[in-house]
């Protein structure tokens, strides 16, 4: 396990880390979030376990490619517990709305609802640019209970304070400085590293040097099944 140090505040009104909340990292793109007993899952992908989903209360997908959203990864949870829900983008939900009637809800920019305990608002519509030949697709973030922001596939900027940033330290429509900008803008309390599968273990003490040292906020990452209290 590599430690989550915490940083100060780095805005004016940055909020407190809420109590009760734990944060389970999952390979590449996918998190755990767990609180009073209820479980809510982020971007159960292809390249995340294959039991990612499972035992999930309620599932968020933020966009349609194979390393966040897996259909057979979505089904094992939604067949594990026929409480289970999936809250998701139009071209994700059209997947899987069919198969499994009233539990695959349609959200977008804008939009909040609660689940499971948690309370989530959804921000952003486009994933990034991945090269100007590449038509871009819709992608939406999450932000968990005012305080955790997953942003999928983009940088974007929610229009509230963060405390804590799921950072996509390493994509290919992504850079170290946009990274390290991104961090900035955001201004979390802390940032920990996500969207990191195709980062090498050679490559992992600079980006944590740079992005820790220029981010201006708390900065680390977790091994797949580490956790963290938020």
């Amino acid at each position: 396990m590599n430690a989550v140090h915490d940083g100060s505040p780095t805005g004016p009104g940055a909020p407190s880390a809420p109590t009760g909340l734990t944060l389970t990292k999952k390979k590449h793109s996918c998190v755990r979030l767990a609180k009073d007993g209820r479980v809510l899952v982020i971007d159960p992908g292809g390249f995340s376990e294959e039991d990612a989903a499972v035992g999930a209360d309620a599932i968020l997908v933020t966009h349609e490619h194979a390393d966040h959203f897996d259909e057979g990864r979505l089904r094992a949870g939604l067949e594990a517990s026929a409480a289970t829900e999936i809250w998701t983008l139009r071209s994700v939900a059209e997947r899987l709305s069919a198969a499994f009637p009233g539990r695959v809800h349609t959200v977008g920019h804008g939009d909040a609802f609660s689940v499971a305990g948690f309370d989530v608002q959804v921000h952003g519509e486009l994933h990034a640019v991945i090269h100007p030949d590449i038509p871009r697709i819709t992608n939406i973030g999450f932000l968990v209970d005012g305080s955790v922001f997953h942003p999928g596939d983009a940088l974007t900027v929610p229009d509230r304070a963060v405390d804590t940033l799921m950072l996509p330290v390493m994509a290919p429509w992504n850079k170290i400085s946009e990274v390290i900008d991104y961090v900035r803008e955001v201004r979390p309390r802390r940032a920990i590293d996500i969207h990191d599968a195709l980062l090498t273990d050679l490559a992992r003490p600079l980006y944590d040097a740079q992005i820790g040292k220029l981010g201006g906020a708390g900065h680390g990452r977790l091994d797949p099944g580490d956790s963290t209290s938020l």
